[in-house]
């Protein structure tokens, strides 16, 4: 394991890379090749089937606990295997996130789901440990939305999180309150998808730069971040950025998480950071750099031919709203003509970045 005062000085050889090291084209996301890296394929995240389960928890004891000093707590775990037999599998869970945590943000707060290794492993949940659990919060329709935007990262690059939608039964363990049920969807181990990159998880406390990241694996998820007009996220301060590391050599890729406050998904709670001088999620801003004119041409390229698996994300979905569904099409539809517009692209991706660039406005989160 490396130390933290190894990771520093890895930061700091960063940050001095020759442009043509740090500049890494979008290739350094290697294909499954290997026995090692097939495996790391869990099937829980390759199926894009609803998995339905129990989760017995103490409620009240659970859902009180959303301090900074949040606790453990015994569950059960309960589902039918594929002949319909019931397989119990005992867990911890912890109350996770930051804004969601909040009672007067989320009913009901996301949850850690804490496994046995020794156990688990026969269970449909494969070689797990912990995850990450996104709940109803509010109601179903917004993790049903934020589902959907892992999915369409989902088409742009392996280098994203994998997900796997779930309807989840609530049941106390005391009895004393009644049973919820929602839908929520867990998302794959940190550790676990940078593996299947062959990288590991950069720590938080190595510093680096927006500039500093492979480039254009640093414009497509700029670009994507504008297309679904989140702007609450930051390199430097690893505000819903991880960064993977390949090589010592190679600049780290970037990977985004949490889309809540995207204006796609437009959740009640959402509003954009004051810094940006915006006033609504839904209003887009590009918040990438400036970039040469061939990673602009190759970035169109991707997101023009990866438009129709975009749109078959939200078309091919029927648990939402056919009305959502439009709008978000329609969203979507905003965003394309300004990609494929000269002046449109000017103003909102080139010009943009170049005052990006100059101003140095960072998001380090907002105050939770």
């Amino acid at each position: 394991m490396k130390t933290w005062l190894s990771y520093f000085v890895l930061s700091l050889l960063l940050l001095s890379l020759p442009l043509q090291l740090r500049a890494q084209p979008d290739t350094t996301v290697l294909s499954f090749a290997d026995t090692e890296a097939r495996e790391l394929q869990n099937p829980l995240f390759l199926s894009n089937e609803v998995l339905h389960f129990t989760l017995r928890m103490d409620m009240k004891t659970v859902l009180k606990d959303r301090g900074d000093e949040r606790e453990s707590h015994g569950a059960v775990l309960v589902y039918k295997d594929a002949s319909g037999v019931e397989v119990e599998e005992k867990l911890k869970v912890r109350v996770r996130g930051n804004r969601r945590r909040d009672p007067s943000v989320c009913d009901f707060p996301p949850l850690q789901l804490n496994f046995s290794r020794k156990t688990v492993e026969k269970t449909i949940f494969g070689k797990v440990n912990k995850l990450k659990m996104v709940t109803h919060c509010i109601n179903d329709e917004y993790v049903l939305r934020e589902y959907l935007v892992y999915k369409v990262y989902n088409t742009l690059t392996d280098a994203s999180y994998r997900v796997r939608l779930c309807r989840v039964q609530y049941e106390d363990l005391k009895g004393r309150r009644k049973t919820q049920t929602g839908y929520a969807f867990l998302i794959e181990d940190d550790d676990v998808m940078a593996a299947r990159n062959n990288a590991t998880v950069m720590p938080e406390e190595a510093f680096v730069r927006m500039d500093r990241t492979a480039e254009m694996p640093m414009a497509k998820l700029a670009f994507f971040q504008f297309m679904i007009g989140n702007t609450d996220w930051s390199v430097p301060y690893r505000h819903n950025i991880d960064l993977l590391l390949v090589d010592s050599l190679a600049a780290p890729l970037p990977v985004p998480f949490d889309f809540d406050y995207a204006g796609i998904v437009a959740t009640p709670y959402a509003s954009p950071p004051p810094e940006l001088g915006i006033t609504s999620v839904r209003q887009r801003l590009f918040r990438g750099y400036t970039y040469p004119d061939e990673v602009y041409v190759q970035v169109r390229k991707v997101f023009n031919q990866r438009k129709p698996a975009i749109y078959k994300v939200y078309q091919s979905f029927t648990l939402l709203d056919r009305g959502y569904i439009r709008q978000t099409t329609k969203y979507l539809d905003q965003f394309y003509e300004a990609l494929n517009d000269p002046r449109d692209f000017h103003n909102a991706f080139v010009r943009q970045g170049q005052q990006n660039l100059r101003s140095s406005v960072v998001v380090k989160g907002l105050e939770k």
